[in-house]
């Protein structure tokens, strides 16, 4: 028996990587279900693509309000409980959404599975706390990658079960995964020993919820509703309201749900303000393609393809931002960690223009959607990495919670931006844009990821400005090497202080 506890934690070790990659990617394919079966909601369940559209939006929403409640929760003693309690919950909400009991307890079991998208922020923060320095990067740069590199596996997934076998096959297919996901982690997922519990800012919760619902509502229904309307402007304009009365509560508070000093940082701002707008940039590209591939050729443009077909186009996206985890290592040993962030984006940028001027053929697209996943992956492969390493040890969980939902916050963004876009330029009548739509899109894109290259150099250069003064001149990655001795040192006390409960096990 004690042989057989002493091998437990290495069997824990080898098996804890694969496992939460497993599981960020389970979250990322089931977040993105919702997606290609709105047209097949609508169809199957006899309503509007509008009110079907609720099935991908009810995921965002809930994703983006339990992300940062989760990623307190997982700061303190009970991030195991809180990881298997959200698996169970998307599991729940999968059987709950593949059952045909109606568009409403679709709709229900589809906001379970949101809560599944806090669940990346709590696995990069177990990542750090129980591995070895070295592992634990690599580890995190993989995880951050999950939801990218999902969304190209959901896609060709998800059409080609709907296609075969029905609608609800689509999300038996995430209950099975979703079954297998909550097993591995109730298996390998270690106890968060030696974390102080601190209160949960109940306050800071429901106005980040409600700012974050207003905001995230308006700019989804917003094409149902009229951009121009009463209801569109006021949701959002109240949403607005509420962040900046929370961003002021956050200040005031001893206990806040996420700490924003943080953002001090320069390499923490430049992470997080990068990922929104990177966020913004990735969307659009994705909207416009599988809407292009789809589009019959007798609109003068288009391959009339079927959504099979539409999320193949997507896989080369996954599988380079895959790759890109290895690159991402080998970039910032060449030039340095945050030099990565802004080469990602040039990545990015020319798969923009690649799209305005090659779009003619389906082969065009593959590439176009692997140059994008390549830039899209270093981009976001680095962004935890840099985070982590800046913030102590009891708010990485919260830090990272807070990255992800701003990135959830540009991808709802970069949606709508592709939308907005081409319906301006659909004749009246019309159900179909011209190709001049693409083309302006496209155009925005680059001028989008234009931005995010620059935000990612000039930030850490006027953070560091501000920080050393006309003193002695500290750069960026001499920073973060202090603020990597910093973690390290962190991760080896609460190996320390972990050691006796970890040989009781």
């Amino acid at each position: 028996m004690a042989g057989k506890r002493r091998a437990e934690p290495a069997f824990r070790q080898r098996a804890l990587v694969p496992v939460l990659v497993f599981l960020g990617t389970v979250v990322a394919v089931i977040s993105s279900l919702g997606a290609p079966l709105v047209p097949t909601i609508a169809v199957v369940d006899h309503i509007s693509l509008a009110d079907a559209q609720w099935s991908l939006t009810i995921t965002l929403l809930v994703g983006a309000l339990a992300t940062p409640v989760m990623g307190r929760l997982g700061d303190g003693p009970h991030r195991r409980r809180v990881i298997l309690g959200a698996a169970a919950v998307v599991l729940a909400g999968s059987v709950l959404a593949a059952l045909p009991l109606g568009f409403g307890f679709l709709v229900a079991g589809r906001g379970l599975q949101g809560v599944g998208l806090g669940l990346v922020p709590l696995a990069i923060a177990t990542a750090r706390d129980a591995l070895p320095a070295e592992r634990s990067r690599s580890a995190v740069a993989m995880l951050s990658i999950t939801t990218v590199a999902g969304v190209g596996l959901g896609y060709p997934l998800t059409g080609l079960i709907t296609q075969s076998m029905g609608m609800h096959a689509g999300f038996w297919f995430g209950a099975i995964i979703s079954a297998l996901a909550l097993l591995g982690a109730a298996l390998v997922v270690p106890h968060a020993h030696g974390r102080e519990q601190r209160p949960l800012d109940g306050p800071g919760a429901v106005l980040l919820g409600a700012g974050l619902a207003g905001v995230l509502l308006s700019l989804s229904e917003g094409d149902a509703w009229g951009w121009t309307s009463a209801g569109t402007l006021g949701l959002g304009l109240v949403g607005l309201l509420l962040l900046g009365l929370w961003v002021g509560h956050e200040l005031r508070t001893d206990h806040p749900l996420i700490d924003l000093r943080t953002l001090r940082n320069p390499v923490v701002l430049t992470a997080d303000v990068s990922g929104l707008i990177a966020g913004v940039a990735m969307y659009m590209l994705i909207s416009m393609v599988t809407r292009f591939v789809q589009t019959p050729s007798s609109a003068g443009y288009g391959f009339g393809a079927s959504i099979v077909v539409a999320g193949l186009v997507l896989l080369p996206f996954s599988v380079a931002s895959v790759f890109s985890s290895k690159l991402a290592p080998l970039l910032a040993r060449r030039t340095s960690t945050m030099m990565v962030l802004p080469i990602g984006s040039a990545i990015s940028l020319l798969s923009m223009l690649m799209f305005l001027v090659a779009r003619g053929s389906l082969w065009e697209l593959f590439v176009i959607m692997a140059v994008a996943g390549l830039g899209v992956g270093c981009t976001f492969a680095v962004m935890p990495g840099l985070i982590v390493n800046a913030v102590p040890a009891h708010e990485t969980g919260s830090a990272i919670s807070f990255n992800q939902v701003l990135r959830t916050v540009g991808y709802s963004t970069g949606s709508v931006l592709s939308a907005v876009v081409l319906e301006s330029h659909t004749p009246t009548g019309q159900l179909l844009p011209d190709s001049g739509g693409y083309q302006v899109a496209a155009w925005l894109g680059v001028a989008v990821w234009a931005v995010t290259a620059v935000v990612t150099i000039v930030l850490p250069r006027r953070g560091r400005s501000a920080r050393t003064g006309v003193g002695t001149v500290v750069s960026v990655d001499e920073e973060l090497l202090m603020d990597e001795s910093i973690a390290d040192a962190e991760t080896a006390e609460d190996s320390v202080t972990a050691a006796p409960v970890q040989a009781d096990r």
